[in-house]
């Protein structure tokens, strides 16, 4: 038997190599698998000599079960288009890949916004050939005419949006996003032909030398009879489109890809007018190329009557009208699988609760009476923010900044707005509408109030002189030594700021303006009405929010000019940051968060309580 010192020189059995499994992903020790756990613990006897009751004392204790993923609607309500597939938590064994959920309701979300690429399309067709137009139908030098031919969309406009409601609740929104694409299209043709008409009567009258003055002067007549009633039409069918498109959208849109989906609507008006924008840039050398681009609005017109064939119908209205199993097939081809039995069953509760008896108006300004108060209210607000007298006269606003070419201008505009519509494409289901619409107005406060500072010159030499006034007390006079270095860094600091903003003018406050308008306040504008709204009087409300918009846009471009010649730009402008400021505080109060909740879910929660009272 070995003595004791030879028994501890003895080399101890090599011990088997431990094999650990490969763990699943996640930091967490406790997340790991138990087999994992184990052969750690195991490994603990030959190098800390844990003694066997010890170590049956540490095995004997059940490992903890590993944490369970989060509830898919939780962990993925909200998340946009950067969501993540495997029931969104990422913790699954099959999680990973960019959830494409949103790819099933976006071919008919997208044939429907071709109806605002129009919208934005007719905004900016008119921008740059409207001196070409007037020269050759006889109406050159006459602003009012001029002006007509721009506003007269506006009104047409108006008309469409009190007929909408109407359309809808008969037709639905399939049927009548292709029969309102009729006048869109007549009205581009009229438009377009006036051109025509003016050369075939000026032939005639060559011919006919007798009646020459008196053919031409009614060929001119008729041609801007033509291209007023051609405007009017166009602006019934953009009318009837700006309330439609948003509510389709809404209720095709699953729940979770609702507010990303939505501002397509937003997106697509930025495109139209960047397409109108650079399709006139021909116009500069061709007196006669906006013939060319009247006739291109025919196109989308087009696209719209034969997609909109291929699209869905709303399952909202499908269910309104008894419908039930022509919605469950659309509800199954739009939505996730384990959606389609809770959606269903909210959207029948909510039909068979919904009394369809009584007046429009009564529906209308019964429980919910607020809720049409609070679209009207965002919309004449928006509009009395500036938006529209900034980009109907931006080329004079930039001209004043020194920027003379309109075009280059106007596609700056464009540009900024349509990047701002890109980013709230992308935060509107992860930060929820109510932050994007307060950020948004807060963001427009600083810019107007940044644009009217770079006008107003003398302000900001004060604050030069008042900087270069700090660092020389602070360095010449005998004070404190952190007094004075505090004097000479605040001194430096309103010197470079008050230095900035000059050298960059009002253009970038104009620009910041645009961006933080198109990041929340046109998307949500138009996104949270149909989602406060009842599915009975959802129509309605948009309607009526629409015909405000419309109201408050022809008094904008009406008296923006005149307010500037009168109170000058710096004064409007400021004008415009309060109001803006205003509506901040306007939704802080009274505006729901709707973000991952059900259209069914909002409906029965304002049914019960006033919005401005609700979280």
């Amino acid at each position: 038997m070995p003595t004791p010192l030879a028994a501890a020189l003895l080399p101890l059995p090599a011990s088997p190599a431990l094999h650990f499994p490969r763990p699943r992903p996640g930091p967490s020790w406790r997340a790991r698998p138990a087999v994992v756990r184990a052969a750690a613990l195991r490994a603990l006897p030959r190098r800390l000599e844990l003694c066997p009751p010890c170590l049956a004392a540490v095995e004997s204790n059940p490992a903890p079960p590993p944490l369970a993923p989060p509830p898919p609607d939780e962990a993925s309500a909200g998340s946009g288009l950067d969501a993540r597939a495997g029931g969104g938590g990422g913790g699954g064994d099959g999680g990973g890949g960019a959830d494409l959920g949103w790819l099933r309701a976006f071919p008919h979300v997208f044939t429907a916004s071709m109806a605002n690429f129009l919208f934005g399309y007719h905004i900016g067709v008119m921008n740059g050939p409207i001196e070409d137009i007037a020269t050759q139908l006889g109406f050159q030098g006459n602003p009012f005419l001029q002006g007509l031919v721009v506003s007269i969309f506006i009104v047409g406009a108006f008309f469409g949006s009190l007929g909408s409601s109407a359309l809808v609740d008969k037709f639905g929104c399939k049927r009548t996003l292709q029969i309102d694409s009729i006048p869109l299209i007549i009205g581009a043709l009229l438009s377009s032909i006036s051109i025509s008409y003016i050369t075939i009567c000026c032939i005639l009258s060559y011919h006919i030398f007798f009646l020459k003055g008196k053919l031409c002067y009614s060929a001119q007549a008729d041609s801007l009879d033509e291209m007023l009633l051609g405007r009017f039409l166009v602006g019934i069918g953009i009318g009837v489109n700006t309330v439609l498109v948003p509510i389709y959208i809404s209720e095709v849109a699953p729940t979770k890809y609702r507010g990303t989906l939505g501002t397509l609507c937003q997106i697509g008006t930025c495109l139209g007018i960047i397409a109108a924008l650079s399709l006139g840039i021909p116009s500069e050398s061709d007196p006669h190329w906006w013939r060319t681009m009247l006739y291109a609005a025919c196109v989308p017109g087009i696209l719209i009557v034969a997609g909109m064939q291929f699209a869905v119908e709303s399952p909202r209205w499908l269910a309104k009208v008894g419908r039930f199993d022509d919605a469950r097939k659309v509800v199954e081809s739009l939505w996730e699988p384990s959606e389609v039995e809770k959606s269903m069953e909210e959207i029948k509760a909510v039909v068979l609760n919904d009394d369809s008896r009584g007046s429009c108006i009564k529906s209308l300004f019964s429980n919910i009476y607020a809720v049409a108060l609070i679209g009207g209210s965002l919309f004449f607000l928006q509009q009395f923010a500036g938006i529209n007298g900034v980009l109907y006269f931006s080329s004079l606003t930039f001209r004043d900044v020194g920027i003379s070419s309109g075009a280059l201008a106007s596609l700056y505009v464009g540009i900024t707005n349509f990047g701002g519509a890109l980013v709230a494409s992308n935060l509107m289901d992860k930060q929820g509408r109510k932050k994007l619409l307060i950020g948004s107005y807060l963001g427009m406060v600083c810019a107007m109030e940044t644009f009217m500072l770079c006008l107003i010159y003398y302000i900001l030499f004060f604050l030069q002189a008042f900087a270069m006034f700090l660092i020389v007390y602070g360095i010449s006079f005998p004070l404190d030594e952190g007094v004075a270095h505090s004097l000479s860094i605040a001194g430096t600091l309103l010197y470079v700021l008050s230095l900035s903003i000059l050298s960059s003018k009002p253009l970038r406050g104009l620009g910041w303006y645009i961006f933080t308008f198109a990041i929340g306040a046109g998307p949500v504008t138009g996104i949270i009405i149909p989602e406060l709204s009842s599915a009975r009087t959802r129509s309605k409300v948009m309607g009526f929010s629409f015909t405000v918009h419309w109201i408050c846009n022809f008094l904008v471009g009406l008296f923006f000019l005149e307010l500037v010649h009168k109170f000058g730009v710096g004064a409007v402008y400021a004008g415009f940051g309060g109001v803006s400021l205003l509506t901040a505080l306007f939704a802080y109060n009274f505006i729901v968060e709707t973000k991952g909740r059900s259209l069914e879910e909002i409906e029965m929660s304002m049914s019960s309580a006033t919005p401005g009272k609700q979280e």
